[in-house]
């Protein structure tokens, strides 16, 4: 029996992926120029009240700010079509944001740790009245953020909101230790906070440049096993093996897989039809997008890598 390539496009599965992808960015671009202006605000209330605690959330929203802006502008540039350039299209720029983001939030941690160890041994005083009205105006903003997004359908959306959220606590904590300096004249309170945002952000910054780096060295995605693709595959009746196994994903949503599916018997064109749509729909309720798939006979020789 001849060799068949079966080239396998899930159109049901990608049609969601699409939405995800290409959704209203109105949300984003509210959440963009509400977070950009308030980080603005707090970076000079921080120098004004001598806080190290607001300048540690300044650099965090102004993270997030980066993070909106390259998502609000990655969200419409996904939009084009795959071309002779990036035959997966465009999807995987939305790693170049992460990276850069990654960057900014990891230099500007950095400089407020510098600043802020220092005063957990030589305390300095702060404006705790400022710090107060800034805690509560950072809730108010970033919590119109959050909601505003938390409408949104798009997984972009969604992903934000929880960066939004973080602000919130963030400046929950501030607000608390506003309070504790009001009344206490506690002031160490300040570098502690500073410090702990600060550490919290780089413990995030490094999981996602973790996840990035799986992403672009080609790992398999975490929430798909290779294991359990095999194993389902090999449970349908006409299949005898299969090999040649590739799964990675494009920008750690839209997942691919290529595999050589062995038969048990040669099958006609009309059998192996219906054989791909059923190994199409398991698969893509493990959510694999994009499938290739290469039918063999038993006796046939394969000599791709790892198979002679």
């Amino acid at each position: 029996m001849e060799k068949k390539d079966i080239h396998i496009h899930s159109h049901g599965h990608d049609h969601g992926h699409i939405h995800t992808h290409h959704g209203d960015v109105k949300n984003i671009k509210i959440a963009f120029f509400l977070n950009l202006g308030f980080s603005i605000v707090e970076i000079i209330g921080g120098f004004l009240t001598n806080s190290m605690a607001i300048l540690s959330d300044a650099v965090h929203d102004l993270g997030d700010s980066f993070s909106l802006g390259l998502a609000w502008y990655f969200q419409k540039f996904s939009r084009k079509q795959r071309d002779k350039n990036f035959t997966y299209g465009y999807k995987r720029f939305s790693l170049v944001g992460a990276l850069i983001n990654s960057i900014v939030l990891i230099a500007g941690s950095v400089l407020i740790l510098s600043e802020a160890i220092p005063r957990l041994f030589n305390p300095q005083q702060a404006d705790a009245g400022g710090m107060f009205l800034l805690a509560i105006l950072g809730i108010i903003v970033n919590g119109i953020a959050v909601v505003r997004l938390r409408k949104g359908s798009s997984l972009n959306e969604k992903v934000v909101s929880l960066h939004m959220l973080e602000d919130v606590l963030g400046w929950s904590a501030v607000l608390i230790g506003a309070i504790i300096m009001k009344f206490t004249n506690f002031y160490i309170i300040d570098p502690i906070l500073s410090v702990l945002i600060s550490f919290f952000i780089l413990f995030n910054v490094f999981k996602n440049i973790r996840e990035v780096l799986r992403i672009i060295l080609q790992g398999t995605p975490e929430q798909i096993k290779t294991d359990e693709i095999e194993a389902t595959v090999r449970e349908i009746e006409a299949i005898d093996n299969i090999h040649d196994l590739h799964l990675w994903t494009v920008d750690g949503t839209y997942n691919v897989l290529t595999i050589h599916v062995v038969l048990k018997t040669p099958q006609t064109m009309e059998q192996l039809s219906a054989l791909k749509t059923q190994i199409r729909d398991k698969l893509t309720q493990k959510g694999v997008e994009h499938i290739t798939i290469e039918f063999e006979t038993p006796d046939e020789e394969c000599c791709m890598e790892d198979c002679c």
